[in-house]
């Protein structure tokens, strides 16, 4: 009992003792960051800019040239860079806390379809994780559900809040969907070969799924007597207050999850993942279907594929006309503070940088549905945004100095900035 109570103890001190720093208090004083060239996230760069904001929101986006007088606390911005906050979409942050410990996993909850399972109300806003990510410029991030076919609602959080309710910048946002796979790996240590397979399941585990969403379309259209809250979950789908997200990659999955989505009355789709979906933009444009592209930073999977396939693929779906951002929701959840450079990397591919910014910024918020708010810098938007030394697509670059997020000053000290002066301390003192 006793060992069990130390237990207990040690892990309930280290959570406390190593959570997140403070909120940031509400804006109060009009802030003014004078000379530094602003990346609007939309496209436009400004030179020698002026970006002023008060109330949390911007009120003049515009030239230092302009005669105007500079309001509250004056930031010289000379020789910096200003950015939108980042977006993180398709990430299980503030869900899971250690892997290998079962009792701080929240991102796979049991059953297969299970769109009512709700991602917000288990958001850790005290996460170690969710604050590493605000020193790189990641400020924003959609808090989403896996497992399972159907994994449940997402929703989108900004990354300093007490508690999840505080974090919420739009409630339960889409339902996130695994469609089955048309071939999966061989299983080797089953006596099968290596490499992929077709999936004999393909059929049967489509048809289950155009089962639930008939039953769903029809669910609201009926008398019931007694709640069903998976088949309640998923009318957002067909009124259009919630977006459906499908991961899926090759590109018969691609055509069968967007045809089957639309012939059941769902109306707004994302295409997640995407990984063949070069293969098929004439088809995503004509039913306007937006991407939310796997990182860039991974091996082709196939070996007769182009080596440097993923690293151009965003830049191919954009040439060809279709809305893309960036996501690395396959990854683990530490690595989404490498979201800029996944953006920086398709620069050598051939983008434009300002395009590539889109990709985290501009085009992540109009995905999500918040771009009336978030994604980029203009007046009467979310002061929502942080000073870089560099350019914060690089990694030398990226390097903040000051981060607000809806015109909060925010702290970008973490633990891993507290042991690294504690260890630079050490040595600088040898």
């Amino acid at each position: 009992m006793k060992k069990l109570i130390y237990t207990i103890v040690f892990i309930g001190s280290f959570f406390l003792g190593t959570a997140q720093q403070t909120p940031a208090d509400p804006q109060v004083e009009a802030i003014s960051i004078d000379g530094a060239t602003a990346h609007l996230g939309n496209g436009k760069v400004i030179e020698n800019a002026l970006i002023m904001f008060e109330g949390g929101k911007l009120t003049f986006v515009g030239s230092a040239m302009t005669k105007i007088a500079r309001r509250g606390t004056v930031i010289k911005g000379d020789g910096k860079h200003v950015y939108p906050g980042f977006i993180a979409p398709n990430k299980s942050l503030g869900l899971v806390e250690v892997d290998a410990v079962r009792a701080t996993n929240d991102q796979d909850e049991i059953g297969e379809m299970i769109p009512h399972v709700r991602s917000l109300i288990a958001y850790n806003a005290e996460s170690q994780v969710v604050e590493s990510m605000r020193p790189n410029g990641v400020l924003l991030g959609q808090i989403t559900p896996k497992g399972g076919r159907i994994s449940g609602t997402s929703s989108i959080v900004q990354f300093d809040a007490w508690n999840w309710e505080d974090a919420a910048i739009k409630v339960d946002d889409g339902i996130h969907m695994n469609w089955p796979t048309n071939f999966r790996k061989g299983r080797w240590w089953m006596g099968e070969p290596r490499g992929f397979l077709p999936n004999k399941e393909y059929a049967k585990q489509l048809e289950g799924v155009k089962h639930f969403f008939k039953n769903a379309a029809a669910y609201d259209n009926v008398g019931n007597s007694e709640l069903n809250p998976a088949f309640a979950a998923m009318q957002g789908l067909f009124d259009g207050s919630k977006k459906l997200f499908i991961n899926a990659n090759d590109e018969k999955e691609i055509i069968d999850a967007i045809t089957t989505a639309k012939e059941n009355g769902i109306k707004d789709i994302v295409l997640v993942g995407g990984y063949h979906a070069y293969k098929v933009t004439d088809f995503l444009k004509k039913n306007n279907i937006p991407v939310l592209l796997q990182h860039t930073q991974s091996l082709p999977v196939f070996d007769d594929e182009d080596y440097d396939l993923p690293y151009k693929l965003p830049k191919l779906l954009t040439d060809a006309g279709i809305l893309v951002a960036l996501q690395n929701g396959d990854a683990a959840n530490f690595q989404t503070r490498n979201l800029p450079f996944y953006a920086g990397q398709v620069v050598a591919q051939g983008l434009e940088k300002e395009k590539a910014l889109q990709l985290i910024t501009g085009n992540s918020a109009k995905i999500l549905g918040i771009d009336d708010a978030y994604g980029t810098l203009e007046i009467g938007k979310s002061a929502t945004l942080f000073i870089s030394k560099g350019d914060a697509l690089d990694m030398k670059g990226n390097k903040l100095t000051h981060a607000f997020i809806d015109g909060r000053s925010i702290s970008l000290e973490t633990h891993q900035t507290e042991l690294w002066k504690r260890y630079m301390g050490k040595y600088d003192g040898k």
